[in-house]
């Protein structure tokens, strides 16, 4: 599957090899970030962020939790999620104060109580909304920073919903944005079924040179490939296919390379998911990194070739201290 692919510009930020990872909401914090730059991924975003809650958090712990960016962590975006322009508008500044090289604005979020709050993917009904959004944050950033969307393909299959769709893309373009990053299912799918990389290969052709990113059914370093191969998008950001598989920012650029995709062996997976506690550790403190990494430990045990006891194993963890048994007991020897 070899493939000379460009490196991805969003705006003036060089991101590089196009296999990105997407902003992923209870996941890819600063930890998980690390990981995966170390294993190739060439920009990450961080977990979706309120407005209000930028606002108002403006430092201590708290706000290290969700708002970090290293020395190392360069370049990342932070998404936004709300539903009055005006505090998109007031969040965005925050966050370039932060130290993130781009801002996206989250216009997709298929979650019921996500919608009830007319944000995500409900602006995608109201596109005079979406491009006010778009227009006051714009207005507050500087013009170094990029301003990037995350959309679906509509709310549902009505023409309706896809003409409210090329609406907002187009109008996000003409009032500034870098580039957009389109889901291939509906807000009304959520995640059954399959995206349409149709969608995206008509998407991508009515956009012409303007930056389009793939996103949905990306959870092979293959799929990654094949979606920019069939639809031409310019990138693909890796979402839920990288949860517990950061090698496979890595696996994807030896792919491209006409290489073999190394597949970790246990030792190599232990590692990582060690190192992964100890970043939680940093930032979280031992009680509470142990519920956080359960959840990844859970989504890691999917390349284990015990998968299902392994699994058990780490939904057993009640206690920071028992980490280290199921690794010794799991990860030991190959």
């Amino acid at each position: 599957m070899k493939m000379n692919l460009p490196d991805l510009k969003i705006g003036p930020v060089h991101v590089g090899f196009p296999v990105v990872q997407a902003a992923l909401s209870g996941y890819s914090d600063w930890p998980m970030r690390v990981i995966a730059r170390r294993l190739g991924a060439s920009y990450t975003i961080c977990e979706v962020l309120l407005d209000k809650f930028v606002v108002q958090v403006s430092g201590g712990r708290k706000a290290g939790r969700f708002i970090r960016v290293d020395e190392d962590d360069h370049p990342c975006g932070a998404q936004l999620m709300g539903a009055l322009p005006e505090d998109f508008a007031a969040a965005a500044p925050k966050l370039v104060e932060a130290g993130f090289d781009v801002v996206d604005l989250n216009f997709g979020c298929p979650v019921k109580k996500v919608l009830g709050r007319c944000r995500g993917g409900f602006l995608l009904t109201q596109p005079k909304t979406a491009l006010e959004i778009v227009a006051r944050v714009r207005d507050v950033l500087p013009p170094e920073v990029p301003l990037t969307v995350k959309m679906r393909r509509g709310m549902d299959d009505r023409p309706q919903s896809r003409d409210d769709f090329y609406t907002i893309l187009d109008g996000a373009f003409d009032l500034g944005v870098a580039a957009i990053c389109v889901h291939g299912r509906t807000v009304r799918q959520r995640y059954e079924g399959r995206g349409s990389w149709e969608f995206l290969k008509e998407v991508k052709q009515h956009a012409g040179e303007k930056i389009i990113l793939g996103s949905g059914d990306l959870f092979t370093a293959e799929d990654c490939l094949n979606m920019i191969r069939q639809t031409a998008v310019d990138g693909v950001t890796a979402a839920r296919g990288a949860i517990g598989n950061p090698w496979i920012f890595q696996q994807a650029r030896q792919l491209a390379a006409g290489e073999e995709p190394h597949v970790p062996d246990l030792k190599e997976q232990r590692e990582v998911i060690a190192e992964h506690f100890r970043l939680c550790e940093q930032i979280y403190g031992p009680v509470r990194s142990c519920r956080h990494m359960r959840k990844f430990g859970i989504k890691y045990s999917q390349l284990h070739p015990e998968s299902e006891r392994v699994r058990t194993a780490f939904v057993m963890v009640s206690d920071y201290r028992q980490l280290p048994a199921v690794l010794d007991k799991w990860y030991g020897t190959d």
